[in-house]
């Protein structure tokens, strides 16, 4: 049995988390935490914790992880340079699973959208098109910048300058070098995510439109399974799903 704890349970994330994980065999939520304090159950009983809270409460929930030995499943985004520079520090010291996004479903877009750059080249157009919720805080989302990330990685750029935020104005011709990442928000939409290789004459659009949060529940308690019995270190969800 794998013992649980939750930050961030009063979120859409940790509901969903919290009534996964009773349909779930061989885990148990020990303890839930949430803003102010908020402690339901007994976090030294837990083996890991997953982070659905906000950017700036997972540095101290890294630190504690690291001072009790617990490992550490982070979902939360938005986190600033600084603070994900201070959380990396702690994987030295237990193992780590860091994903901007833990479906299945969107892990395989990853791998999908590497391997559709590598081979239609630099000839097509970049553009990453993301919707979520109105509630949501933070623009883009984690996995438009992580598919960002990759086609940079693919096109040997610098994301901070090939990243274009929207259009406004009179902007010019679209360069080769720029990355297009656009953020919608409206209603209850769950996460919907669009990255277009665009050329002369046609385009290929890879797309994952996610319907329920049980998806991303299921990969994160996955991900807690697995990180448990890994050496101290930094992970993905790429790593989780073996497909590196």
């Amino acid at each position: 049995m794998t013992n649980i704890i939750i930050n961030g349970y009063r979120g859409r994330m940790g509901q969903a988390i919290i009534a996964r994980a009773a349909r779930m065999q061989g885990v148990k939520i020990v303890a839930q935490t949430d803003k102010e304090n908020d402690l339901v159950g007994n976090p030294n009983e837990g083996d890991v914790a997953i982070d659905f809270s906000s950017h700036n409460a997972t540095v101290d929930l890294a630190r504690w992880c690291a001072k009790n030995e617990k490992a550490l499943v982070i979902g939360t985004t938005g986190h600033t340079d600084a603070e994900a520079s201070e959380i990396r520090k702690f994987a030295k010291e237990i193992p780590m699973v860091w994903a901007s996004n833990y479906s299945s479903g969107v892990n395989t877009l990853f791998w999908l959208t590497r391997k559709a750059a590598e081979i239609l080249g630099p000839d097509f157009d970049l553009e990453v098109v993301e919707m979520h919720h109105r509630l949501k805080k933070d623009a883009p989302s984690g996995t438009a910048k992580t598919l960002a990330e990759i086609l940079a990685g693919v096109r040997k750029l610098q994301l901070d300058e090939a990243a274009r935020h929207g259009r406004v104005g009179i902007v010019g011709e679209r360069t080769q070098s720029e990355i297009g990442i656009h953020s919608i928000r409206g209603g209850d939409v769950v996460g919907d995510h669009t990255v277009i290789f665009a050329n002369t004459g046609e385009r290929v659009e890879l797309t994952h439109k996610a319907s329920s949060r049980d998806t991303f529940a299921n990969g994160a308690l996955r991900a807690a399974l697995w990180v448990v019995k890994q050496k101290p270190g930094l992970y993905d969800m790429q790593d989780v799903l073996g497909l590196k």
